[in-house]
């Protein structure tokens, strides 16, 4: 299983835009109604993923009692890596992430820190929506979530803690979004 890989984000002109480093679990088998203790059997690998979102988006959303989907929903804001089947990872809740922009590294944090441990996220989503083979459930964020702007390259990774290797990682240049509109710089 393949999972798409984006070289560039695309960045909104006049809204800011924060990057996140996550942890996208990749599921094999479909189910409903999973219980954590059975999550594992259901889980085909991870892969590395970007969170992008439009702050000021967000923000006004939030403010106004709207959905936040607007502010993570555009063209290219989730880049996703290459699928890491679960036999590479010996303990997911074991991992460190890392994102650097322009080379500052931002984020840095193990996967053991995050609030809700991936058994129970697939029980919890499952609950609501049966899952099917390939869809993706992202994990949550080390702390230091930041700013991001064209022009910027943002690198991330993930690794066994203590290990000085990455399993994983990936590179993406941040460019304005072209196109009309509010959102786009007004080239096509």
């Amino acid at each position: 299983m393949r999972v798409p890989i984006l070289r560039a984000v695309e960045s909104l002109i006049n809204f800011s835009q924060n990057t996140a480093v996550e942890l996208a679990v990749v599921i094999e088998t479909p189910g409903r109604n999973i219980t954590a203790s059975n999550a594992g059997r259901h889980i085909g690998g991870y892969a590395l993923a970007i969170d992008v979102t439009a702050r000021d988006l967000q923000d006004a959303a939030k403010k106004s009692g709207k959905p936040w989907s607007t502010a993570k929903g555009f063209d290219t804001f989730t880049p996703i890596g290459e699928f890491i089947p679960a036999s590479a990872i010996k303990d997911p809740d074991n991992l460190t992430l890392w994102l650097a922009v322009n080379d500052a590294v931002k984020q840095n944090g193990p996967t053991k820190d995050m609030i809700f441990k991936i058994p129970t996220l697939v029980e919890y989503v499952s609950s609501i929506m049966s899952l099917e083979r390939g869809d993706v459930i992202l994990t949550g964020t080390p702390a230091g979530v930041g700013p991001m702007a064209p022009g910027d390259v943002v690198t991330c990774g993930v690794r066994e803690n203590g290990a000085r290797a990455d399993i994983y990682n990936m590179r993406f240049h941040v460019m304005e979004r072209p196109g009309i509109g509010m959102y786009g710089n007004g080239r096509v």
